[in-house]
């Protein structure tokens, strides 16, 4: 019986450099197809030209390459892009390139489905099929830097985890993935443009502040209040309120880095004043920013905007009390590219 080939990509360059010593060539080899594999973004053993033929057969021989492949992409009437990435095992995820004036910013996907049970969001209808791997998170962001330098004439600046999944439900990969993202052997780009946003897993966010990591944290709060939170983020009462906010404050103790609360208000759900109130009581904790985001609808209509008076209040009080507020205006609503709806049904 045949034995499977093992995905070369799963491979430290230590151990790449191993192998070759195995079959009485040079080490160096291995940094070789390291560099082609992670810098270079080779998807074939025939793109690595520098090795002979002979080299290049032995590895078809033992090893696969499962890149990924985008099988759809939509334009946006307002330049967004989003690709329907088709996996190696066949599932679907999807990546966003969301570009602005001075930046191109690669919105990824960290799972297929999700782990949590976000009521407003379309992927969290998904079931969970499996994490991915740490290359199928950068092959996302090298298509996105493909189609940045493509369309928009320059080189992708920033990256969220802001995709379908839950981030620090798939930590150990999300981590190695960024970590060849970052890489001067990978594609170099600094921590300081990538941003996780996590919808609150205390224990993950301590032990990222525990890890040294150096991106930026977003936490998807949507209510200071535990029963409102509860009822739109079920999980909530397994990793309530007060529980976040020792994380948080862990967080800043650790790093000396501000958080970034993404905020969605919804009418008759968290429009009050109790739950201005609230939120900016929550805010006060550590230092932060607050992104207040369009809500874009899933179809059933249960949740729906809040007025320009409620999102006015909450800007008014959170900037009474000197908290940063920005408001961000959704992205390719056309597409179902936005925040909150990606949900394969390109």
């Amino acid at each position: 019986m045949a034995t499977a080939k093992k995905d070369i990509r799963a491979l430290t360059k230590e151990q790449l450099r191993n192998f070759f010593e195995q079959q009485g060539d040079k080490a160096f080899r291995g940094n070789q197809v390291y560099e082609w594999l992670w810098q270079k973004s080779a998807y074939t053993f025939d793109d690595m030209t520098n090795l002979s033929k002979d080299t290049r057969h032995m590895l078809e021989t033992y090893f696969v390459i499962n890149n990924i492949e985008v099988t759809t992409m939509q334009r946006s009437s307002d330049g967004t892009i989003k690709n329907a990435v088709k996996l190696h095992d066949g599932l679907i995820v999807e990546s966003v390139l969301i570009p602005t004036a001075t930046r191109t910013t690669a919105c990824v996907s960290s799972q297929v489905g999700c782990s949590l049970d976000c009521r407003f969001c379309a992927t969290a209808r998904l079931k969970r099929m499996r994490n991915l791997n740490p290359d199928e998170i950068y092959d996302q962001v090298v298509a996105i830097d493909k189609e940045s330098k493509l369309y928009f004439n320059r080189p992708l600046s920033n990256i969220v985890f802001m995709g379908m999944g839950e981030p620090l439900m798939n930590y150990n990969n999300v981590i190695k993935a960024i970590d060849k993202i970052t890489s001067p052997e990978g594609l170099g780009m600094s921590p300081k443009r990538i941003t996780v946003s996590t919808s609150g897993v205390p224990k993950m966010i301590k032990k990222m502040a525990d890890d040294e990591v150096k991106f930026n944290l977003a936490v998807s709060l949507h209510s200071a209040i535990d029963e409102v939170r509860t009822s739109i983020m079920p999980f909530n009462e397994t990793f309530p309120l007060n529980d976040l906010k020792e994380a948080l404050q862990y967080w800043y103790t650790k790093t000396n880095r501000q958080i970034s609360y993404e905020y969605v208000v919804w009418k008759g759900i968290n429009d009050s004043q109790e739950d201005i109130y609230a939120f900016v009581k929550f805010c006060k904790y550590i230092p932060c920013k607050v992104n207040i985001i369009e809500y874009n609808p899933i179809d059933d209509g249960e949740f729906q905007q809040a007025s320009s008076e409620a999102l006015q209040q909450y800007i008014y009080h959170l900037e009474k009390n000197r908290i940063v507020v920005n408001v961000r205006r959704s992205r390719g609503k056309d597409i179902d590219a936005a925040c909150g709806q990606l949900a394969n049904k390109s």
